[in-house]
């Protein structure tokens, strides 16, 4: 029977107190962690791709992916503080559903984290581009250079994005050599970030240049866009969920928590409330002063974002301005209505920022991979440490590799997309963990209780499962093709090899390691 075996939360307690990880994060700092990662390509980039397939309901889009996101912070607070180790929804499957399903959530996550760094990597190109070599220094990338094919099939004026291969390779060696300073860094980060989407809320919802009449039509593609196509409102939030889903990634920094029973359900929530109505109002700030209304193609549809004959609307005059064709939307807003100095200065703030999410999402990848080795799912040598640095360095550099692959050739918009499909199936899976936990182990103690689970967990199941069915058709099929290689990978190497199926309860004293304290430099 390929589910017959189930990992004990005991046996898996006990995993992780042999080769551990050290407690040194607290509420406050995986409250900034969470908003580390969740602000980051998603509001400053996504804006226009998410304008393009809803336009004025761009708002709507984030209400629509910040209620499902909610729900399933619910279901991952409690699961999260009842197994505060590292693994996220990959240990709280092999808890509850056995290794089968457990090893295709974690291969669901490993395309979650990488792709994901990968978009972070192509939206911080873009204002490396658009603020600081266009602005500053005058300076034009060859276009060859600047952006891989907008297009799977490849399209004219792109060949490879240089700088966001440079900056994933950089994240890289910082993720390799690691600080336990990392923390405060992180905490400089978020403030930078939060005060430049403070500055443009303040600068855009007051000005002389907002008008409701931008809001008209609200929802020009409609609420639903129709089956993969991947437009409309719903569409607009399929891809937009991609702006919160770094909220995930404090759980996976659980087993690094001082008191996670208390301390993960406050940073998921708090981190996730908090950038939900940061989003909102940067959104209703940018429709509201430059227009937000999508470029259309055939049949009132809009043009796919990221795609080539977008590419080419967005080349003529009377578009070249739109919302929908910027590269770096937040500073590109502020630019149109006359705030050019600020503008640029919010590029910087992206340009400086952003490289932060990138850390906290191959920094969760990395603690996957490290996991699923330590349960011998994966070769013993990913969860081997550096002797120096106290880091897993060879996954590490296999991640980033990978990452920099994808960033050197796919667009932002695929990447979020993609990246989005492995994490809907993700969070619908912990959500079913916390119905079968509530079956299975009813007397566990539970810190945190969701209220009304059996309300909010098949929300948040239905939830992912209908925003997954609104992505893009090519990103859809994304998910099923990684997941047949995963299943390969699995009956050829990991269920023969995995400490469970050979009775290996705990993990050899000559086997412990410990990586080092906090989160990476730069986060």
């Amino acid at each position: 029977m390929i589910f017959d075996r189930i990992k004990s939360l005991d046996a898996i307690l006990a995993t992780a107190e042999k080769k551990s990880l050290s407690r040194t994060l607290g509420w406050f700092q995986l409250t900034l962690f969470g908003i580390g990662c969740v602000i980051g390509t998603g509001i400053f980039v996504l804006t226009a791709a998410g304008a393009q397939k809803a336009g004025p309901g761009l708002m709507l889009a984030f209400a629509i992916a910040g209620a499902i996101c909610i729900v399933a912070a619910l279901c991952y607070a409690e699961i999260a503080s009842m197994i505060p180790v590292a693994g996220s929804a990959y240990t709280y499957t092999y808890a509850t559903m056995g290794e089968f399903l457990a090893w295709t959530v974690g291969w669901a996550l490993v395309l979650e984290y990488a792709v994901a760094a990968s978009a972070v990597a192509v939206g911080w190109s873009g204002y490396f581009s658009g603020t600081i070599l266009n602005e500053f220094l005058g300076v034009q990338l060859p276009a060859w250079l600047a952006a891989g094919p907008l297009a799977l099939g490849g399209a004219p004026g792109g060949f490879i994005n240089l700088p966001a291969v440079i900056i994933a390779l950089l994240v890289t060696w910082l993720l390799v050599v690691g600080t336990s300073e990392s923390a405060k860094v992180n905490a400089v980060l978020v403030a930078i970030k939060v005060t430049a989407l403070t500055a443009f809320i303040a600068l855009t919802l007051p000005s002389d240049q907002f008008s409701a009449s931008r809001f008209n039509p609200f929802l020009p593609a409609g609420l639903f866009g129709g089956f993969g196509t991947g437009v409309g409102a719903v569409g607009a939030a399929a891809t937009i969920f991609f702006a919160y889903v770094g909220f995930d990634a404090v759980s996976t920094a659980a087993e690094e928590t001082k008191d996670p029973q208390r301390n993960v359900p406050i940073g998921l929530i708090a981190s996730l409330l908090f950038c939900t109505v940061f989003y909102i109002l940067v959104a209703a700030g940018a429709v509201g002063t430059i227009g937000g209304q999508p470029i259309m193609g055939p049949g009132g549809i809009p043009f796919p974002a990221g795609s080539e004959e977008l590419a080419r609307q967005c080349a003529l005059p009377q578009h070249a301005q739109a919302l929908v064709c910027s590269n770096e939307a937040l500073a590109h807003v502020l630019r149109r209505i006359g705030f050019g100095t600020i503008g640029n200065l919010l590029g910087i703030a992206a340009f400086i920022a952003l490289p932060s999410v990138i850390l906290v999402l191959m920094f969760g990848q990395t603690r996957i991979f490290f996991v699923m080795s330590r349960d011998g799912l994966l070769p013993d040598a990913l969860s081997r440490v550096h002797p120096r640095y106290k880091t897993p360095h060879i996954v590490t550099m296999l991640t980033g590799a990978a990452v920099a692959f994808a960033a050197a050739f796919l667009p932002v918009g695929q990447l979020a997309d993609i990246a989005n499909a492995g994490t809907l199936y993700a969070f619908a899976m912990v959500a079913v963990a916390v119905l079968v936990l509530r079956r299975t182990d009813p007397g566990r103690a539970r810190s945190f209780r969701t209220p009304f689970i059996w309300l909010i967990a098949p929300a948040t199941i239905v939830g992912c499962v209908f925003l997954f069915f609104n992505l893009p058709t090519a990103a859809m099929l994304v998910l099923p093709i990684w997941g047949g290689v995963g299943l390969i990978v699995y009956f050829f190497y990991s269920r023969r090899m995995s400490h469970v199926g050979r009775g290996i309860a705990e993990v050899p004293e000559s086997e412990t390691g410990k990586l080092e304290p906090g989160v990476p430099s730069g986060r």
